[in-house]
């Protein structure tokens, strides 16, 4: 039984900075591409940012590059998003991915396999 469970989400200040976790189990991690989503109240869902399974290439959404980063621990079977320079607009419900054949592309939800519960991040100021 495949499981994504993510964590550290919370309240914090426009400008603070939060790091999300995701742990894996009941897969083959390092075999997995690894994706962050994130959907706001009343809005669809949306790509944040995704690291693949091979070589570690990161892809970002435009509203959050040189402010967040993806990485991943594969002896850990862990992916995190390390978010800075906060801003209202990041406030959303964050949901991590896993994706092993990506037929659809690396930014499209309905691309991944498997899917965590989320974890709720809200910036106040």
């Amino acid at each position: 039984q495949v499981q994504l469970v993510e964590s550290g989400g919370g309240l914090v200040q426009a400008g603070g900075s939060l790091r999300l976790s995701c742990a894996a189990s009941g897969l083959t991690f390092s075999s997995y591409a690894m994706g962050w989503f994130r959907q706001a109240p009343g809005k669809e869902r949306d790509f944040v940012t995704a690291i693949s399974w091979s070589d570690g290439n990161t892809y970002y959404t435009d509203s959050v590059k040189g402010r967040f980063t993806i990485s991943r621990d594969n002896a850990k079977n862990t992916v995190y998003l390390q978010m800075n320079s906060l801003k209202d607009e990041d406030t959303a419900v964050y949901f991590c991915a896993a994706g092993w054949l990506l037929r659809i592309g690396m930014t499209a939800s309905r691309s991944y396999d498997y899917w965590g519960q989320g974890t709720q991040v809200t910036v106040g100021s």
